[in-house]
């Protein structure tokens, strides 16, 4: 693509969006990545031989600026960088709690401001990305940037108040079942099935069960009764409250 690319943090977040373009045979003219942790860049640089290991204040120089960092120290980094952001350059911030009127404060002279929630899933171009626009943002920089996203997979745009719903409900969501997958290909290979065997079971049995829980025109207690043996049913309330308390307070934690 004819535009140049910086990522303020290198770490996972970058790697997802990195592999992701990199899967669609996708070029930029530069990708320009500063970390402050060497490692981190090493790491990077083998995976994707084409980035420019920089300082931030050259990375705030490109096209588009991806803030891929924690947000506590997005502020004292929007500082450091505020006036080596070019007023044309698009900035993408991907932290939660971080709101557009808070970029702005720091990139006041920055009319092209994004905040995107990112999903792990973009690794492999199936990501469920919901992006907003800071009010004013030019439309056809809009469509640019959108069409760069979409090559990750699902992106749409939302109000800003509900981005970091989206962080619990898609970006985290994973996390909440990967480990239990993990421990039943475990636990099937104790009762007889090969790793190959177990694998696919799992992964067959949840994109119907998915598909019967949402697509069946179905209650979900309609859904829930299709199977009387529940052999862990005993411990759903527990389960229950652990997701409600866990999932409702981080979000209390990370949003604005």
């Amino acid at each position: 693509m004819k535009m140049s690319v910086g990522f303020i943090g290198g770490g996972r977040v970058t790697k997802i969006l990195l592999q992701g373009f990199k899967n669609k045979g996708v070029k930029f003219d530069e990708v320009v990545v500063t970390d402050t942790n060497p490692d981190v860049m090493v790491k990077l640089k083998e995976k994707f031989p084409e980035i420019e290991p920089s300082d931030p204040k050259n990375t705030a120089g490109q096209d588009i600026v991806f803030i891929a960092l924690h947000p506590p120290v997005v502020m004292d980094m929007l500082e450091l960088i505020k006036n080596y952001v070019k007023a044309e350059t698009t900035v993408i911030s991907l932290a939660p709690k971080i709101n557009l009127p808070k970029l702005s404060m720091k990139l006041s002279h920055v009319t092209n401001l994004a905040r995107l929630i990112p999903n792990a899933t973009s690794y492999i171009n199936e990501g469920f990305n919901p992006v907003t626009f800071v009010s004013g943002f030019d439309p056809s920089r809009k469509q640019i940037v959108l069409d760069l996203l979409k090559i990750l997979g699902t992106t749409f745009e939302v109000s800003e108040e509900k981005l970091e719903s989206y962080a619990i409900m898609s970006a985290m969501l994973p996390t909440y079942f990967w480990f239990q997958w993990r421990e039943l290909a475990e636990i099937g290979g104790k009762i007889g099935l090969t790793d190959e065997e177990s694998k696919k079971s799992i992964y067959e049995t949840i994109i119907a069960s998915l598909n019967l829980m949402y697509k069946a025109g179905l209650t979900p207690s309609e859904v829930i009764d299709l199977i009387p043996v529940k052999p862990i049913g005993e411990h759903e309330q527990q389960i229950t409250e652990i997701y409600k308390t866990k999932l409702i307070g981080l979000f209390e934690k990370i949003k604005p």
